[in-house]
């Protein structure tokens, strides 16, 4: 098969199988498969997206997509920053019934700066948040994302250290290719009358 057509062929069938689990195909699909290779591209999402369900799982929405946000403000990232931003956000609200205390345009003046300022605002804003239990989860990635050289020390360090090593390609991605920001990276991005009432609320609270 030619390069350009296997490319192609890879691209849609990652688009689409992100289009069943949050309702669009995101604009990362094509630059990574540009950037990976298809084959390497393809791999990568077989090794690296069963694992981030499977924390997932074990985290939930609102922790998960609070440490995937966290590497991504490291990183530089402002794609990452608003998909997983945004889907915090409609996780907190969901679970909780109230806005996050930090809003997406907070969130993104945030990105790139750093990493002192951003744990000083990201770690406040999940305190007044009252998500104690994420706190330490959150204090932890970002040491693992600023170490040279992160290694595990039990069980929730495995999962941690594979959401920064999975982000630090992601977040390269998105970086090198400027790409824009789409939706929320999460099936919550389906649920249509969850955005509405987020979009409500924060229209209201300014």
């Amino acid at each position: 098969m030619p390069a350009q057509v296997l490319e192609r062929t890879v691209t849609l069938l990652l688009e689409g199988t992100c289009k069943l689990l949050w309702g669009f195909p995101p604009r990362l699909m094509k630059p990574t498969v540009a950037q990976l290779g298809a084959s390497s591209a393809l791999r990568w999402f077989v090794g690296n997206m069963p694992r981030y369900e499977r924390t997932l799982a074990a985290y939930g929405e609102t922790r998960t997509h609070l440490l995937c946000l966290a590497i991504s403000l490291v990183n530089g990232c402002h794609y990452c920053t608003y998909g997983h931003g945004y889907a915090l956000q409609l996780a907190y609200l969901r679970e909780h019934g109230r806005l996050f205390p930090l809003g997406e345009l907070e969130l993104q003046r945030l990105c790139g700066l750093p990493p002192a300022a951003i744990r000083y605002d990201l770690v406040g804003a999940t305190q007044r948040a009252a998500l104690h239990g994420d706190t330490r989860h959150l204090e932890r990635v970002l040491t693992l994302t600023l170490a040279e050289d992160p290694r595990a020390t039990d069980e929730d360090d495995l999962r941690l250290i594979h959401l920064v090593r999975m982000f630090d390609t992601l977040n390269s991605v998105g970086i090198r290719h400027k790409i824009p920001p789409d939706q929320a990276h999460s099936a919550l991005n389906k649920d249509y009358a969850l955005k509405r009432r987020y979009d409500a609320l924060r229209g209201v609270s300014g």
